[in-house]
């Protein structure tokens, strides 16, 4: 599975509908309004690469309410889900 967090600018009063457009992209799994520096924040998952270059090159790119974006990929995902689970082992 791969997974990327997109930060994304959108223009003025744009916010809102951009977060529901990006949501009906395909492998676009959240989408946060945020404050700071970027107004959201996209969590896309893929099977591979090429189906993430797609969305965030060709789909995204077709939105003209962004403005602009910034890709993290994730290399490992930490969660509260798995540490409590290592501490549940052999418990029944």
């Amino acid at each position: 599975m791969v997974t990327a967090i997109v930060l994304i600018n959108a223009q003025r009063g744009q916010v809102n509908e951009t977060a529901q457009r990006l949501l009906e992209i395909e492998g676009v799994a959240d989408v946060y309004s945020v404050t700071g520096e970027y107004d959201l924040v996209a969590v896309l998952r893929f099977q591979n690469y090429e189906e993430l270059a797609d969305v965030v090159t060709r789909h995204m790119q077709q939105l003209p309410a962004i403005t602009k974006t910034h890709t993290l990929m994730a290399f490992k995902c930490y969660s509260r889900d798995d540490l409590q689970q290592a501490w549940d082992i052999g418990i029944e």
